[in-house]
Formats: structure tokens, C-alpha cells, sequence
């Protein structure tokens, strides 16, 4: 037996348990491209207009933090606008993908169920790298036929999707990386995330410092943007050179970050990190024998790291206004539409607040869900044996939620108010209406929060403590133990008795 046995079955398993997830991220992301570009080619038919949004996005310091300024075509505008974001994406699928396949598997104790078997000492990590790369390669050529069938040209198309799925592939590797200094799933993967957050700032902080050529509609990056993984796929330059060998870039750092994962799998101890956990406190706060202290204990982490995110955002949003007062045609009635407002100004902040209401919503469901992992890995019992009841604890995590959402309202607002208060000035003022107007879009963050926590309720299915149901057609209820056979069973019995 080698160190590799049983890779190809370990593969199979996992492109099993995965072959529905995977499929909708490589299908959601394709459709979204290829949706955005048609609309982008729609509303930018004429040749001024292109070249507008091209200077507008070579010229503004915040639109070349999320995208590089290539030229005047729809391909290059749906790279500034659309890059940044699928790569991030991308990066997580790769990233969420590995460690689910490698520490998570150790963490339940699945991996010690097929380490019983014929499984070599690598397999479980080869296995998860295969079906990552191959999801990663499908991604990229699903980019590209997206594009292509956008009306865009075939070469910076496909240029396009092998710049995003490099940067998976890339970022696949480095969790191999996190997965094996890491002792849990959620340290694994966010030291992972918090690589990709580097990796973004150096490329868009390069752009941003970047000169723009004398035509107006191309920013040449600082030497930094080479030190990024996401920074090596716009200096491809899809649709305005196609630099195809830059992505050679990708090889070594792959196989850097493989082989030190392999590295580290053979020095460390089955179920541990090389990283040792940290020694928790002797004594509790007061403050962790409620529900809501325990839930604030438990996402303050994430909550910081929403803030930080959110405050870069507003940062980003608030220095572009003196851009977006000279904008004009079709990227003015985006504005006023989204806005509500003739006021180019206003309805540029109001569509930035509903966007960062939108993020805000995302936090809401993640914490909300947080309630449904917590009772499915057997959290919530010594929980519940306390004095702590569980609607006490469902209200913890729905008000840390609601808390957590105006925070994060808060953090975009002081970051926009701050940077549009240095272009225009009058910050106080600024920070007085976009604080007003985050708490408006507090009251209802979308998306909403109900169906997450409808989802965060137990749904047994096949509870054998299921007690009597009225039977009748339109109880809900009974519907669902129709679905596992509990009311045909007890409908057998009943025939029985009579």
C-alpha cells in the first residue's frame, strides 16, 4: 500500500456528497456572467458611452480598487465591474470545498471511518484537491461560453474564465495549506479567507496607485499587483491583449502550497492542527450565561470581520462621488432608477445603502443558520441542560443578529461619509444622513431573515417521538410524515385494530 491508496475511491466519494453543490456554484456563476455582460452590451451600445465608463473607471481611485481599467469594450467593462467579485467566489467554492474533504472530515470523525479501510496517508488530501481542480477547470470554461455566448469575443473570453478559475485553483492549494495547521473547519477556512483578503487588498491597492496612459481608458499597475494571485489575472488583460503567460504564475505557487501540505500531513497528528489550539479561561464571564451573551461571544469574531469589510466598502463608495456627480447617459438613469432620486448624488447613496443593506441581510441568514449547525453537531444540549430555555436562546441569536446588522449599516456609513466628506467636504453632515439612512434600511435587511430562521427550527423526519397528528389533507404536518412513511405505517396500524 502506498501513500496514495484509495485516492480514486476517495475522489468518487467526494464528487458524490458534492456533485449537486458544485454544480450549482459553476451554474450560478456562469448564468450571472452571462446575464451582466448581455445587459452591460445592451445599455453600453454606442462607442461614447463605452468610452465614458472607461475613463470614469480608469480615472476613479475606487473603481480600480475592484477593477483594472483594460479599454473601452463591453469584454473590459464587464472585467472591471465583475472580475473581482468571481474571483472571491471562486476562491471560497475552491476554498469551502477543500476543507470540507479534509478538516471537517476529521473533525466529525469521518475520516477516521475511511482511515480503517485500505487509505493511503494522502489520498483524503489528493482526493479533495482533484475534485476542487476539476470544479475549478469547469468553471472556467463555463465562464467562458457564457461570455462568448454574451456576444463577446471567444479569446478574451475564455482568457476571462481561466484568469478566475486560476485564482481557485491557487487559493484551493493554500487551504490544503490552512486545513493542516488548523485544529477546526472554521479556523481552516478562515485563515484561508483571510489569505484571499490580502491577496485582494495588494491587488487593489497596486491599482489604485497605478498610472493611467495617455488615452484615458488604461491603468498600468504598481510592481505589488504581481504578489497576487488576483492581481496576476488582470494583468492577463481579457479582451485587451489576453496575456495567456501570466498564468504560469499559478504552477509553482500551487505546487509550493501542495507539496507543503503534504509536508505538513506527515508531521502532524491525526484529528490536531500543526497549530496548537488555544487554552480556554478557568472561569466564564457572567456574561456567557445568557443566550444572547453566548451567541455575542460567538460571532464577534465573524462580526469584526463584516465590520472591517463593510467599512472598506463605504471607504470605497464614499470616494467615488466627485466622479459620480459628472456621470452622464445611461450610467446616470442606473442611478436615478436604483436612487429614486433625480439628485445624482442622493440616488447614488441611497443605491450604495441598499447594496450594503443587501450585505447586512447575508450577515442575518449567516448568523441565523449558525442556530441550525449549532443543534445538528450537538452544541445546543449543554445549552438547554442550564437554566437558559431554548426560546432564550433563539431570541440571543435573533437580536445579535439585528444588533450585528445596524453595526454593520454603521461601519459603510462612517466609511462613506468619511471618504466623501474629504472630496466635498462637510463629514458631520454627510455621517448625520447616511447614519439616518442606514437605520431606514436596519428595519428590514435583505435578504430577510425569516426563511433563515424557519430553517433554523428542528426539522425531524424521522423522529420516532412524533405523537398523534389530526389527521387530515391539508395538515402540513401530516404531509411530512407521509413523506418518510411514519403515516402510512401508522395507518397500517389503525386497519389493524378495527
Amino acid at each position: 500500500m502506498t501513500t496514495l491508496t484509495g485516492t480514486m475511491a476517495l475522489t468518487r466519494l467526494a464528487a458524490r456528497g458534492d456533485r449537486v453543490r458544485l454544480t450549482l456554484w459553476v451554474l450560478g456563476l456562469s448564468v450571472f456572467v452571462g446575464v451582466t455582460t448581455a445587459l452591460w452590451a445592451d445599455q453600453l451600445s454606442s462607442s461614447q458611452d463605452l468610452l465614458q465608463e472607461a475613463r470614469l473607471a480608469a480615472a476613479s481611485p475606487g473603481i480600480r480598487m475592484l477593477g483594472l481599467a483594460s479599454g473601452a469594450s463591453v469584454g473590459a467593462y464587464a472585467m472591471i465591474r465583475n472580475y473581482v467579485l468571481l474571483t472571491v467566489l471562486a476562491a471560497l467554492m475552491s476554498i469551502f470545498t477543500v476543507v470540507r474533504h479534509t478538516r471537517q472530515g476529521e473533525e466529525t470523525g469521518r475520516s477516521e471511518l475511511l482511515g480503517a479501510g485500505a487509505v493511503g496517508r494522502y489520498a483524503e488530501l489528493a482526493a479533495a484537491l482533484v475534485v476542487t481542480l476539476v470544479a475549478d477547470a469547469a468553471l472556467a470554461v463555463a465562464l467562458g461560453v457564457s461570455m462568448a455566448v454574451a456576444g463577446q469575443p471567444a479569446g478574451g473570453s475564455f482568457a476571462f474564465g481561466a484568469a478566475v478559475g486560476a485564482v481557485g485553483v491557487v487559493f484551493s492549494c493554500v487551504a490544503a495549506v490552512t486545513a493542516q495547521l488548523s485544529s477546526s473547519t472554521r479556523g481552516a477556512s478562515g485563515s484561508a479567507a483571510g489569505v484571499l483578503g490580502a491577496a485582494f487588498l495588494i491587488a487593489g491597492t497596486s491599482n489604485m496607485s497605478g498610472d493611467v496612459d495617455p488615452t484615458g481608458v488604461r491603468v498600468e499597475s504598481t510592481w505589488p499587483a504581481w504578489l497576487s494571485p488576483i492581481g496576476w489575472g488582470q494583468q492577463m488583460r481579457p479582451f485587451a491583449g489576453d496575456n495567456w503567460q501570466v498564468l504560469l504564475l499559478c504552477i509553482p505557487t500551487a505546487l509550493i502550497c501542495v507539496a507543503l501540505a503534504a509536508l505538513l500531513t506527515s508531521r502532524r497528528d491525526f484529528g490536531l492542527g500543526m497549530v496548537p489550539q488555544r487554552q480556554g479561561h478557568a472561569r466564564a464571564p457572567r456574561t456567557l450565561r445568557t443566550g444572547f451573551g453566548l451567541a455575542w461571544r460567538l460571532q464577534r469574531g465573524a462580526l469584526a470581520g463584516w465590520c472591517l469589510a463593510m467599512l472598506g466598502f463605504g471607504l470605497i463608495m464614499g470616494g467615488m462621488v466627485e466622479q459620480v456627480q459628472s456621470v452622464t447617459g445611461s450610467g446616470r438613469d442606473w442611478y436615478e432608477r436604483v436612487g429614486g432620486s433625480t439628485q445624482i448624488l442622493d440616488a447614488y447613496r441611497a443605491s450604495m445603502l441598499q447594496m450594503a443593506a443587501m450585505a447586512a441581510g447575508v450577515y442575518v441568514v449567516q448568523v441565523l443558520l449558525r442556530m441550525a449547525s449549532e443543534e445538528a453537531n450537538g452544541y445546543l444540549e449543554p445549552v438547554l441542560a442550564t437554566a437558559t430555555s431554548r426560546t432564550r436562546w433563539a431570541i440571543g441569536h435573533a437580536l445579535n443578529a439585528a444588533i450585528g446588522a445596524a453595526i454593520l449599516l454603521a461601519a459603510f456609513s462612517t466609511g462613506a461619509a468619511v471618504a466623501g466628506g474629504a472630496v466635498l467636504g462637510g463629514t458631520a453632515h454627510q455621517l448625520r444622513t447616511l447614519l439616518g439612512a442606514a437605520i431606514t434600511h436596519a428595519r428590514n435587511p435583505r435578504p430577510t431573515p425569516e426563511p433563515a430562521a424557519a430553517r433554523s427550527r428542528p426539522r425531524p423526519r424521522a423522529s420516532p417521538t412524533s405523537t398523534r397528528v389530526k389527521e387530515t389533507p391539508s395538515d402540513p404536518d401530516l404531509v411530512r410524515l407521509r413523506r418518510t412513511g411514519h403515516a402510512r405505517r401508522g395507518t397500517d396500524r389503525a386497519r389493524g385494530q378495527r
